[in-house]
């Protein structure tokens, strides 16, 4: 009986011991096993998967082109080498002017020269109106604007940074949202009457280079959102730019040839022709 007793004291002990022994490692395991499955559950980001998709947002940001610089063509409102013309009750805010031609070309103005001969107004313009056929130093200003005009033009037009987004919607930006950045088409742009939007911030930039003629349809709206500027906004039109009746139109225009606007049509912006622009009661300013 005494042996049996040891003996059951004995196995107690043993069992007791290898328990001591056993219960760290299966809370090490337990503990182990936890933190796994929480690694598993999140797992660390793939570096390929990373990669890919910077690559995927930088193919998708579009980078704004640097404004184009004007020089003294900026200094105008209107500026043209064949003469502006208006009909109807228009209204132009800035200076507007012709060279190398005379003033005669400006016509429907009512012109009054003012004293020094450099310059003449009008009521419907607020800034001066000046002529190549004006007293000095007029006619040297009015040839240093229209080259620099010109220049401008030839820049705007030779612009290849950034990459320009090519033919984009095969010309027909109707209805379109338009990034900030450099356009290229080798045919004409059309915008009918439901318009094209222009989002960006305030210092964001628009080149459009048309190889052919700019239409905008009557009633249409180049509307700005996001905080953007016509100022920074810059039609490059090789042919001739024709804006309809009641458009709503933001942007500086720089045509090879005739800027046309019809009946009532609204312009923020520059019109820079290197040949004439013409006007039908409409409004024009910065």
């Amino acid at each position: 009986m005494s042996n049996e007793i040891n003996l059951t004291k004995n196995y107690t002990q043993t069992c007791q011991n290898l328990f001591k022994r056993v219960w760290p490692l299966l809370l090490l395991f337990v503990v182990l096993t936890v933190g796994c499955g929480k690694d598993s559950s999140n797992p660390a980001p793939d570096p390929a998967l990373s990669t890919s998709a910077a690559a995927s947002d930088a193919a998708n940001h579009i980078v704004s082109p640097a404004p184009i610089n004007l020089r003294t063509a900026g200094d105008f409102t209107i500026l043209t080498e064949t003469g502006i013309s208006t009909t109807g009750v228009t209204s132009i805010i800035g200076d507007i002017g012709v060279s190398p031609i005379a003033a005669t070309a400006i016509t429907g103005f009512g012109l009054i020269m003012d004293a020094s001969n450099q310059f003449s107004h009008t009521p419907i313009v607020t800034g001066r109106v000046y002529g190549a056929n004006y007293a000095a130093p007029t006619p040297a200003k009015m040839t240093t604007a229209v080259s620099d005009m010109k220049t401008a033009f030839t820049t705007a037009n030779g612009l290849v940074f950034p990459a320009p987004i090519v033919q984009k919607y095969a010309g027909d930006i109707s209805g379109q949202t338009l990034r900030a950045g450099l356009y290229k088409w080798s045919t004409g742009v059309l915008v009918t009457n439901v318009g094209v939007t222009l989002t960006g911030g305030s210092n964001d930039v628009w080149v459009f280079q048309i190889a052919q003629n700019l239409t905008i349809n009557n009633g249409a709206h180049i509307t700005l959102a996001g905080g953007a500027q016509a100022k920074n906004v810059f039609w490059i039109v090789s042919g001739k730019a024709t804006l309809g009746t009641s458009v709503e139109f933001n942007g500086n225009i720089l045509s090879k040839t005739l800027i046309s606007l019809n009946t009532g049509a609204t312009i923020k912006g520059k019109l820079l022709a290197q040949t004439a622009v013409t006007l039908i009661a409409n409004s024009v300013h910065p």
